[in-house]
């Protein structure tokens, strides 16, 4: 992910009316840019370690460390550029399915010919252990070999933590299913911006998945807490627009009661208070989407009106702050400025 850059150039810009508490928008600079769909940063591939503390592993055999060093490299370099995007967009969303890789990666391509070279790419990446993958199978739109999940295996985090120096999350290989599903459709969110801003109706400037949004603080009563977004990112609703709307995203899959959806709106307005967002953000606090989703597209709808009523009967909420939707108008309101 690309961070912004301090800006050291006076510009004009234009006024967007907001709420006295400026939630949500703040301003761009005549020459910012937006960063890449798909995160992206130099690589400097060196010979890799399991990465563990001294005494917490038995001694390995020097002659297969050796070997096992000598093949990662190997297989870094024989990575072109698009499988290390892939990879590290795989590492950056825990797991992704072909289509989303598809979408993500091989956009460019027609349909056809863009998913059988991502079913290709993918194939050779879990040949060389660079990735794994969970097979679905309990059907529904993405069975078969587009609803193939994957994670990032052994090499691909020997790669990682060669890449960037630091330790590396550990994979998954046995999610709960609700778990996955809910991964999924963060993942499809940003899957969603990428296509819209490919597209021109959106300019996505940046993004960042769970945990890297986490925001820690200490509460008013000395409390040291985490509020975890699934998703922050930011956009301006055209291309080249001076304006910049930031949102927190919240993914709903209809398994969680109402009041525990309010609760988590208390999180965001506790954190709201600290002003620690604002003092980082020319003053302007994220609005925070959630994105109700279920099988049946009438429980969606049913829980967006019922989350929407409960906010606004809260007296300790701002009602501006928060957007209820269904997933199919993420476009719709981040084009509008957060309104629809």
């Amino acid at each position: 992910m690309n961070g912004s850059q301090d800006m050291t150039v006076e510009v004009d810009v234009k006024i967007r009316a907001v709420p006295s508490s400026r939630i949500g928008s703040h301003f761009a600079s005549a020459d910012s840019t937006a960063s890449p769909l798909v995160s992206r940063v130099h690589r400097a591939t060196r010979a890799t370690t399991d990465g563990a503390h001294t005494g917490t592993t038995p001694p390995a055999d020097p002659g297969r460390s050796v070997v096992v060093r000598r093949d990662v490299w190997s297989i870094g370099e024989s990575l072109s550029e698009r499988d290390w995007d892939i990879l590290r967009s795989v590492y950056e969303h825990r797991f992704l399915t072909v289509r989303q890789v598809y979408e993500l990666h091989f956009a460019d391509l027609s349909l056809t010919h863009g998913r059988r070279s991502a079913q290709r790419v993918l194939e050779r990446l879990r040949g060389l252990h660079v990735l794994g993958d969970i097979e679905r199978r309990k059907g529904g739109s993405e069975a078969g070999s587009d609803g193939m999940v994957h994670f990032v295996d052994t090499n691909g985090e020997r790669l990682l933590r060669a890449e960037t120096g630091r330790p590396v999350r550990r994979h998954l290989t046995d999610p709960s299913e609700t778990f996955l599903k809910h991964t999924l459709a963060i993942a499809d969110v940003h899957v969603t911006l990428a296509c819209a801003h490919r597209t021109g109706e959106l300019e996505l400037l940046s993004y960042t998945m769970e945990p890297a949004c986490w925001r820690r603080y200490i509460a008013p009563g000395g409390a040291r807490l985490t509020l975890k977004p699934d998703m922050h990112f930011s956009v301006s609703p055209s291309v080249g627009s001076d304006y910049i709307d930031d949102y927190f995203l919240e993914v709903d899959r209809g398994t969680e009661p109402i009041p525990r959806l309010i609760k988590k709106c208390r999180d965001y307005e506790t954190y709201r208070r600290t002003g620690i967002e604002q003092d980082r953000n020319d003053g302007a606090f994220p609005r925070i989407i959630w994105s109700m989703s279920a099988k049946d597209p009438a429980k969606a709808q049913r829980r967006k009106v019922a989350l929407r009523e409960a906010i606004d009967r809260d007296r300790n909420l701002p009602s501006e702050l928060f957007c209820v939707i269904v997933a199919d108008e993420l476009v719709s309101l981040t084009k509008q400025g957060g309104s629809l």
